[in-house]
């Protein structure tokens, strides 16, 4: 086995759970989700002598991760689902705050994942990383933007959702 070979496989295999999770992100189907890992395996794969240690490599997986979810994607952006798993997210970070009752939580997540669908793709993507637990430094390199509009977008994003969800536990 050669040098790329193990690293490829090193890589795959300390990365696995997250990419699995950003194929779920961006592909509602079973099928989708195993089209869009083997597509960001085989980008993993090419891309792998030109990786230049600029950006950690758990940052470099999600650039690709990412890039490759919104090329599989096509032109059908506006349709592209988020799909957010609440028992790995904790959505309390995003909008509810002190809020223990579960059927209202799973009430809030389902309002919340319809308005999460409903933002562009852009936005998506950030709210993807986010819910992720990325720091903004690491969303904007994988983004390419910078990190104050990181913050901006989150913030702006943050407030549409609020503002979205009806309900006076989302308002200041």
């Amino acid at each position: 086995m050669d040098n790329k070979e193990e690293k490829f496989r090193k890589i795959i295999a300390d990365n696995k759970e997250r990419l699995k999770r950003i194929c779920k992100y961006y592909a509602p189907s079973p099928e989708d989700q195993k089209d869009i890992y083997q597509e960001i395996l085989i980008n993993i794969w090419r891309s792998l002598e030109s990786f230049r240690n600029q950006a950690s490599i758990g940052t470099w997986i999600y650039r690709i991760a990412v890039n490759t979810s919104l090329d599989y994607a096509g032109k059908s952006y506006k349709k592209m689902k988020l799909n957010v798993d609440i028992e790995k997210t904790d959505l309390k970070n995003l909008l509810i705050e002190g809020e223990n009752d579960p059927e209202l939580e799973e009430h809030h997540y389902q309002e919340l994942r319809i308005h999460l669908n409903n933002l562009g793709i852009i936005d998506k993507a950030i709210m993807g990383l986010v819910l992720d637990d990325l720091s903004t430094r690491e969303i904007a390199e994988i983004i390419g933007i910078t990190e104050s509009n990181v913050r901006v977008k989150i913030h702006r994003i943050k407030e549409t959702l609020k503002s979205n969800m009806k309900g006076e536990k989302y308002e200041n």
